[in-house]
């Protein structure tokens, strides 16, 4: 198992960065705050998880810690693999999660996309007692990167990736746009996903 990667950002995308590591660029599949946190050329460290499947080896690589747990808690929940895990850590920060299969937040957990009312359901039913308790701090984590000119795109690329249709994904980050309500790529992308949400 690849627990963690350091190294020299090559590439970095709203789904994912690159990681130079010994010679070999890897591609480390991320949330879009946690891609949005790294610059090309800045060295990196990211705890990382490698799913293996008949077909691939996908690296899955966190902010930190607390996010590689959670992704690999919500998998042992039937019916949820590493892209829905990966997308309750790209809606919802650890702490939120948490709470929301804590306290049976079926609201919270249904604006994940791929996750419906039986599915979330299930998550409640199968981790409430094994995720822990919330330390409170239940915000997201920021990025202070301001979006940049091309961001609509890579915003949308998000959001379909993440499950939603490109015309679902296009009006959401159009109504973020016309609301001015986005300062930087993460923050539009979490203000497009709560007008998904809706």
């Amino acid at each position: 198992m690849i627990a963690s990667v350091s190294g020299t950002v090559l590439a970095a995308r709203l789904d994912g960065v690159v990681v130079e590591v010994g010679g070999v660029g890897m591609l480390v599949h991320t949330t879009p705050a946690t891609a949005a946190s790294v610059r090309p050329g800045q060295e990196t460290r990211l705890a990382t998880t490698l799913v293996v499947r008949e077909d691939s080896l996908t690296l899955y690589g966190f902010g930190d810690e607390d996010e590689r747990v959670l992704f690999e808690q919500v998998q042992t929940v039937s019916g949820v693999g590493p892209k829905v895990a990966l997308a309750i850590l790209s809606v919802l920060a650890p702490d939120a999660a948490r709470q929301a299969v804590a306290t049976g937040d079926l609201t919270t957990l249904t604006k994940v996309p791929g996750i419906g009312r039986k599915g979330a359901e299930r998550i409640v039913l199968e981790l409430r007692d094994k995720v822990g308790v919330p330390s409170g701090d239940t915000a997201p984590s920021e990025s202070a990167t301001a979006a940049p000119a091309g961001a609509q795109p890579q915003v949308v690329e998000a959001l379909v990736g993440l499950g939603w249709s490109a015309k679902q994904a296009e009006d959401a980050v159009g109504r973020v746009l016309t609301a001015g309500g986005a300062g930087t790529t993460s923050e539009m992308l979490r203000a497009a996903l709560r007008e998904l949400g809706r």
